[in-house]
């Protein structure tokens, strides 16, 4: 396995994130409880999860199956470093979603109770709060930094201004404020490019990106849809909708010589913005398949002929768009 420093801190991460959003909906707690041991026999140490997961409300049934697998000892959290999520409504309540002051606290407590640790190590906003200012944000976050309960604050769905506005306040406060954002990023979904790369490049936050296989698209899409494989019907009209990019793509993959995932992957790991593409195996043979990413060096000229099969907005902005 290879690591990296998780933004600007001193924190070392595994270059692939084990994302947990299938645990419970799609993937068994006894399948799950599996897939994470067999990422610690990979090297794999960072785990992203969030505390709406399962998707029942307030249940947090993957912070719950994360919490049982950690309880099992034999060192599971302490080579762990969890990143769990705040913001989604988690009650009917009014202060239980967002991020109001009382509902980060409640909901970091919660968490807590339900992954069976004492701290979170990366504690990420899971979207902008356009209705809470900042510094009641950061003086929450602040607290529970200073009792132990967050070690690293990140953010997720950001703009750039969003970034720039979060840590310039939190310097005003002495506090270190962001260091990583979670964003949707691939080769077919390449926006954040404009501002929000650039804005984490200079403000050190690494970048974990969500999605990296878009939806399936990258993933040998045409070629599961020609065996029989089913697909839901948004994920479909996508696959049609990008057809001809898709069919360039997996051809320059088949000239290559490998597997359509492992290259959107080691695309995503080629620059080096980018901490840890967030993979989602839904059984061990998926986990164990995307190893072969970190094996794939894609030359310049592989990188041109993708640019030239998906491109991106020109680079960063304004020189994206403007003269």
């Amino acid at each position: 396995m290879q690591y990296t420093h998780l933004g600007r801190t001193g924190l070392k991460v595994s270059r692939l994130c084990l994302g947990t959003m299938n645990f419970g909906p799609h993937t068994s707690e006894e399948d799950a409880h599996a897939i994470m041991d067999r990422a610690h026999e990979h090297g794999i140490n960072f785990i992203d999860t969030a505390n709406v997961y399962g998707f029942k409300l307030g249940e947090g049934i993957t912070e719950r199956i994360i919490g049982r697998w950690f309880a099992k000892g034999g060192g599971r959290r302490e080579k762990t470093v969890i990143a769990t999520k705040v913001y989604g409504k988690m009650g009917d309540w009014p202060n239980e979603s967002r991020l109001s002051a009382l509902h980060i606290r409640r909901a970091c407590e919660d968490s807590l109770k339900r992954l069976q640790t004492d701290h979170i190590d990366l504690y990420q906003m899971h979207h902008i709060d356009r209705n809470t200012p900042w510094e009641e944000i950061w003086q929450a976050m602040e607290q529970l930094v200073r009792e132990g309960k967050v070690i690293y604050v990140g953010s997720s769905n950001f703009t750039g201004w969003n970034i720039a506005q979060a840590n310039e306040l939190a310097k005003r406060r002495n506090f270190m404020g962001l260091v990583s954002e979670q964003c949707l990023y691939n080769l077919f979904n390449r926006t954040v490019e404009l501002e929000i790369l650039p804005a984490c490049e200079s403000y050190g936050l690494g970048v974990m990106n969500w999605s990296p296989l878009a939806s399936g698209q990258l993933a040998g899409a045409l070629k599961k849809a020609a065996e029989g494989r089913r697909s839901e019907p948004g994920v479909m009209e996508k696959i049609e909708k990008n057809r001809s990019k898709i069919e360039k793509y997996e051809a320059f993959c088949q000239e290559i010589g490998e597997r359509p995932a492992d290259v959107a992957l080691a695309w995503l790991l080629a620059n080096p913005v980018v901490t840890a593409p967030i993979i989602g195996p839904r059984t061990l043979t998926q986990l164990d398949a995307s190893l072969r990413a970190l094996e794939i060096e894609l030359s310049a000229g592989n990188m041109k002929t993708l640019d030239e099969i998906a491109p991106g907005p020109g680079g960063p902005a304004p020189e994206a768009f403007a003269w």
